[in-house]
């Protein structure tokens, strides 16, 4: 589970906190601290010092990485995916949550927030983020669904890669909503 705060990625390489960074002037950072730090050195190197400059190099190996530190570095410190404590629904929605009703056996049952109020929250969700992308993804998955049904026929791998486009589409559809909230 990760902190609610990790620590700058761009702070422990050295680098500005700027869109527009290269990969290869990350690449050069991280050498240059690693050649510092590594623990294989003979002085004995800083190991404490190098996992956070080997993590922070992971954050910002990519452009996808390093648009991701940014946008955390712009999120407040309190909101988003990185939130502490044990709810990860939005406040309203954790005490209707949290709030057991009896049933007319007596035992109490979870109350579920309407349906309305979780869709209305979804729509807001998809118009502040990046609602282009995500039809785009849609219609991806959707073609794609087509094209392996009318290749694969009936057989019964069909299903399955259908299934796959799903779950494709589930797991990268998230990064273009706006975070809950």
């Amino acid at each position: 589970m990760r902190a609610a705060r990790q620590t700058d990625p761009f702070t422990v390489l050295g680098l500005p906190a700027r869109a527009g960074l290269s990969d290869d002037e990350v690449r050069a950072a991280w050498r240059r601290i690693a050649a510092a730090t590594h623990p294989d050195r003979t002085d004995g190197g800083d190991a404490a010092r190098f996992a956070a400059a080997a993590a922070a190099y992971t954050a910002l190996r990519t452009n996808f990485g390093r648009a991701e530190a940014l946008a955390d570095l712009a999120r407040p410190a309190g909101s988003g995916r990185g939130r502490a404590g044990p709810s990860r629904w939005p406040p309203a929605l954790s005490r209707a949550r949290r709030r057991d009703r009896p049933t007319a056996s007596g035992e109490r049952q979870r109350g579920r927030p309407a349906a309305g109020l979780l869709a209305g929250r979804w729509w807001a969700r998809v118009r502040r983020g990046r609602p282009a992308r995500l039809a785009l993804r849609i219609a991806t998955a959707a073609a794609v669904s087509i094209g392996v049904a009318l290749v694969a026929g009936a057989r019964p791998a069909t299903p399955a890669l259908i299934t796959g486009v799903l779950t494709w589409l589930a797991l990268t559809a998230r990064h273009d909503l706006a975070p809950p909230g």
